[in-house]
């Protein structure tokens, strides 16, 4: 019996527990009397210390480029798996959950190539866990790519990442009023990840407020543009507005406070990525 032996067996043994939680998790996620998906992820967390508890990791000398697990995460399927479709691939994707995680938190140090190959591992698993109806789950994963993908300074990796992680907790919000507001935050720059998608909307805002300007105050087409532009960015005083009828002042006061508004959330976006606050 070789010295590698022993440890393969420990891995399989591990495997074969991980499998099993996984194939109850996934059967109890998908019953009517299904706790909440909190409730779950509570779950999630004791069944993960479970197999903590009794895992061998193999030697701290091992290929840093490979994963102690690599062959449950292969069995993730590349496609959006549907609950009521293939529930061995629903398995599969929780299987890969908890595995990532006992790698996660268990007591090997991960080289910076497997950090790399986890945090891909957890976003695969949160694109895939969204259309399964686990959102918070989703939340979890991509939050444990973005520490991986940090851990190895990569930033835009870990934008790419948060910018998904906040999609997915948009997902866990009661519908109304609470997810609006959080899909109107997506539309406009993408959840604080893509400022310059302000720099758009702010084009669309100064082409409404001129039109409008120009159907109020029958001023010059010249005029009025200049008007517009100069009062998005700094507020007009009565002298520059006294041949403008009270609908034109209004339009413009209205003007400048939404580009103060735009502006400063733009700006503010923009300092925060430069430099990584």
């Amino acid at each position: 019996m070789t010295e590698q032996e022993p440890r393969s067996e420990f891995v399989e043994s591990t495997t074969t527990r991980i499998l099993r939680r996984a194939a109850k998790y996934a059967d109890e996620t998908y019953r009517n009397s299904a706790p909440g998906e909190y409730a779950l992820l509570d779950g999630l967390n004791a069944d993960v210390e479970a197999v903590l508890g009794r895992y061998h990791p193999p030697s701290p000398w091992r290929r840093g480029d490979s994963l102690v697990f690599a062959h449950l995460y292969t069995d993730v399927p590349d496609t959006t798996v549907a609950p009521d479709e293939d529930g061995r691939g629903v398995v599969n994707v929780i299987a890969a959950l908890l595995a990532a995680e006992v790698e996660f938190r268990g007591p090997l140090r991960l080289s910076h190539t497997q950090n790399t190959l986890l945090a891909q591992v957890y976003e695969r698993l949160g694109a895939q866990l969204r259309p399964l109806g686990l959102p918070a789950h989703a939340v979890l994963s991509f939050g444990r790519a973005a520490t991986l993908h940090r851990l190895n300074e990569d930033m835009d990796a870990v934008d790419r990442c948060g910018l998904q992680q906040a999609r997915a907790r948009c997902q866990t919000k009661p519908r109304g009023l609470p997810r609006v507001g959080s899909l109107l935050s997506d539309l406009l720059c993408g959840y604080g990840y893509k400022p310059f998608r302000l720099l758009g909307w702010i084009a669309v805002q100064l082409a409404v407020f001129s039109v409008a300007l120009l159907l109020v105050s029958r001023e010059p087409l010249g005029d009025t543009l200049y008007l517009s532009m100069t009062s998005y960015l700094n507020p007009m005083g009565l002298g520059d507005t006294s041949t403008l009828a009270d609908g034109g002042r209004a339009l413009l006061a209205t003007e400048s406070w939404v580009g103060t508004v735009s502006l400063s959330v733009f700006f503010a976006l923009l300092v925060r990525r430069w430099f990584r606050l």
